[in-house]
């Protein structure tokens, strides 16, 4: 369903009519957009006592929805934030930015109470008073910081520093005999809530020190630390250096495992390659030798070619069954001329004599 077109034509009109900032109209109703005052965005915030304050001008709170609304540049709501910010963590920036960011106009006041007051009430921080100041000086969500603040707001505080709004988590604070410290700010209709950031808190990380604690001992005698600046006995100092060597062997020893495992890893490796390179080289011997000495091998012909090519050469042609007979003329004997006896017989015309004999042999003869 399209918004019908006069009234956008109107809304125009108006804005372009009007006189306020960004053309916005009380007809409007748009909240005019308020620059956001930050001196920490280039320098550490300053603390309350170099802040000048005038006072000639009275004091007057705004109310919640007016500060929703947002207020004029020279008028920010004055937004109070207060903590130990001990070992100062993402969740505490959030939580500063979550109340800097409650209205279009805020300038954030941050009070840090001092090591007395938070021993006495909640315990020994591991930070002492000034690094917490200095620590939420650098916080770029952070106009104003007051030092040594007071552990429960009174009145006269609140119209000194002039605050619109305190934020805090809704979780009730109970301290110094009260359920809940923000009990009155609460009723007072002054208490602008946040959200607590969840899985980090000071409490969590000395929790995870002393926890780790010979971990971190150890990791500072190795820095250069004594153990007079650790608190920490001879007999621990000692025990801390064998339990570092210990590591060091162990450290050792997990290294050359893993070389050696990716050493037997290589080989196996390799040693598949070659396995797997050796089976396909004996398929192809193995296809080979089929090829050249099995059943039907060429080895096979080639014998049964030679032993054809054998028999052949060594087996005479058979003579032909009927052969062509051929007339020829009667050879005629040989006889001695001039004489019809044979010549003396010496042991040479003897053998001479027997051969013609022998061959002496007519047609007749032989038929």
């Amino acid at each position: 369903m399209e918004p019908p077109t006069s009234s956008r034509l109107n809304s125009r009109k108006r804005r372009k009519d009007g006189v306020g900032p960004n053309g916005a109209t009380e007809l409007d109703g748009i909240p005019p957009k308020m620059s956001r005052r930050s001196f920490g965005l280039r320098e550490p915030a300053p603390f309350s006592d170099e802040v000048e304050i005038d006072y000639s001008k009275p004091y007057i709170r705004v109310t919640y929805e007016e500060a929703l609304r947002g207020t004029p540049l020279d008028r920010p709501v004055r937004v109070y934030a207060d903590g130990i910010f001990d070992l100062f963590h993402s969740g505490h920036a959030r939580a500063l930015m979550q109340a800097k960011n409650l209205f279009p106009n805020t300038y954030l006041i941050v009070g840090v109470c001092s090591d007395e007051l938070t021993h006495n009430f909640k315990g020994f921080t591991v930070m002492n008073e000034n690094e917490r100041y200095d620590a939420v000086q650098h916080c770029r969500y952070v106009d104003e910081v007051v030092r040594n603040a007071p552990w429960t707001l009174t009145p006269e505080f609140l119209a000194e520093h002039r605050i619109d709004f305190v934020a805090h988590d809704d979780i009730p604070y109970s301290s110094a005999g009260s359920d809940d410290v923000y009990k009155h700010i609460k009723e007072a209709g002054m208490f602008a809530p946040t959200q607590r950031t969840e899985g980090i808190s000071t409490s969590d990380i000395i929790t995870r020190i002393v926890r780790d604690y010979d971990v971190y001992a150890r990791r500072n005698l190795q820095r250069g630390y004594t153990a007079k600046e650790l608190n920490v006995s001879f007999i621990n100092e000692k025990k801390y250096h064998l339990q570092e060597r210990v590591d060091k062997v162990k450290k050792r020893v997990k290294d050359v495992e893993e070389k050696s495992k990716e050493f037997v890893q290589k080989v196996e490796e390799k040693s598949i390659d070659l396995i797997q390179k050796w089976e396909e080289k004996s398929r192809e011997f193995i296809g080979n030798f089929l090829e050249m000495f099995g059943p039907e091998g060429a080895l096979k012909h080639m014998l049964k070619e030679g032993k054809g090519r054998m028999l052949q050469a060594i087996s005479p042609k058979q003579s032909p069954s009927s052969s062509p007979t051929h007339d020829r003329s009667p050879s005629p004997s040989f006889r001695w001329p001039f004489s019809t006896k044979t010549p003396p017989s010496s042991p040479a015309n003897r053998f001479r004599n027997e051969s013609a004999v022998t061959y002496d042999i007519s047609e007749d003869e032989e038929d």
